[in-house]
């Protein structure tokens, strides 16, 4: 069973091609395109490199095309990405605007390129499901929180496979199980005591902090937006929402030009002065920059603060883990995230930690009581998995017995 996993940006398109047939799960193949214009030339493109390079025969060895989307109102989990889906998709736009229109318009494409194809999308808060209520909640009229207005919690798939594999590394098989079959069972199946807790720390372009228990998300660092949380490349994290009315009156700037500020002109590149790309930064900040010391510093505290939220709440951790871009490359970061968290059991190895880059590997001192562990993001497998999963589960409803067509 070939499943294709498509990573749709405004302006890239990146894919995997994973093989998970037969109790397998083997990455076959990888690319992708930058600075897309076309996004149809773009699918023709990644089709073409499949076919050429003796990966598929045809279109048609490929059981589905895999998506990560972001935010669907009333829709989370693993679901068929059609037209009902799309529309939902859509009335979260000015949610997620940088992320929900690519979307929408790439499986658009995809749909029209391979109308017999599956497109099955794993949203991102569904990882958060069966967080509790108290967590989720922001301090609104009912009304506001029956037209969505909640943290929803976003980069589900790879804070899910943090729960998976960080489990398997400490020999919580059964922890590790619960996690892989999350969607399957509700969160439901038991696990042995005691629990198991975790803290996944995803740094990179766009960021977030994630509790864990037994396998399921607790709760996220975003909100209702991915515009929320630590603050992003060029988007604003948290902030204060009566400042916004504020600078609206006392400058005149228009809704919509505020949301471009928010959304384009805010994070680490307000902060640094220009810059959005962390290794950019810390380039100007080993220089003395000022500002790019204050960007750093400011990823940093946030990190620190939502760390600390969630140990509380987990009454201490097992593990710390770092995934993501910035948390797998820079041991500058994770050294300063750590830095005088002895009291709380958290000690790094610094000769450990300053020689790892990019790849798996424990970065705690031998007296860390807190296992410290570096694992690099894979949330495409994780999205193979779930496809593979719906694809049997509707197969073994009967739904799957004539074609599929994408109308869309």
């Amino acid at each position: 069973m070939k499943i294709l996993v498509a990573n749709l940006g405004s302006t890239s398109l990146k894919y995997r091609l994973f093989d998970c047939g037969n109790g397998q799960e083997r990455l076959l193949t990888r690319g992708g395109f930058e600075r897309v214009a076309d996004y149809a030339q773009a699918i023709d493109s990644c089709l073409r490199q499949l076919l050429e390079g003796g990966w598929i025969q045809s279109e048609k060895d490929l059981a589905a095309v895999g998506f990560k989307p972001i935010l669907a109102r009333g829709i989370t989990g693993c679901v068929p990405l059609d037209q009902k889906v799309l529309a939902a998709m859509e009335a979260c736009n000015q949610i997620a605007p940088a992320h929900n229109p690519p979307y929408v318009n790439g499986v658009r494409l995809f749909a029209q390129r391979m109308p017999s194809t599956p497109l099955v999308g794993l949203f991102e808060t569904a990882f958060y499901q069966w967080a509790p209520e108290t967590a989720m909640r922001y301090a609104v009229p009912e009304a506001w929180y029956q037209q969505g207005v909640r943290r929803w919690g976003y980069h589900g798939a790879s804070h899910k496979y943090i729960a998976e594999r960080s489990a398997e590394l400490m020999g919580r098989e059964d922890v590790a199980q619960r996690a892989r079959q999350l969607y399957v069972d509700d969160g439901k199946s038991p696990v042995r005591a005691p629990d198991f807790r975790v803290i996944s720390c995803h740094l990179g372009g766009s960021s977030s902090i994630t509790g864990i228990l037994n396998g399921v998300g607790v709760g996220n660092s975003m909100g209702m937006s991915p515009q929320s949380g630590l603050p992003q490349n060029n988007r604003v994290g948290d902030f204060d929402s009566f400042a916004l009315p504020f600078m609206m009156r006392a400058t005149g700037l228009t809704l919509d030009e505020a949301e471009r500020v928010l959304c384009r002109e805010s994070g680490l590149k307000a902060l640094s002065g220009g810059a959005n790309d962390m290794r950019d930064i810390m380039v100007q900040a080993a220089k003395g920059d000022s500002r790019a010391q204050l960007a750093m510093g400011v990823l940093v505290h946030q990190a620190r603060h939502w760390i600390g939220a969630y140990f509380l709440q987990l009454n201490g951790i097992d593990a710390l883990v770092f995934t993501g871009g910035i948390a797998e490359n820079s041991s500058e970061i994770r050294q300063e995230i750590c830095r005088n968290l002895d009291q709380l059991g958290i000690l790094l190895d610094p000769a450990v930690n300053a020689a790892s880059h990019g790849q798996e590997v424990q970065i705690g001192s031998p007296a860390s009581r807190v296992r410290i562990q570096v694992i690099p993001a894979n949330e495409e497998l994780v999205i193979a998995r779930e496809v593979r999963r719906y694809l049997q589960k509707d197969h073994a409803a009967g739904a799957a017995q004539a074609p599929v067509q994408n109308r869309l």
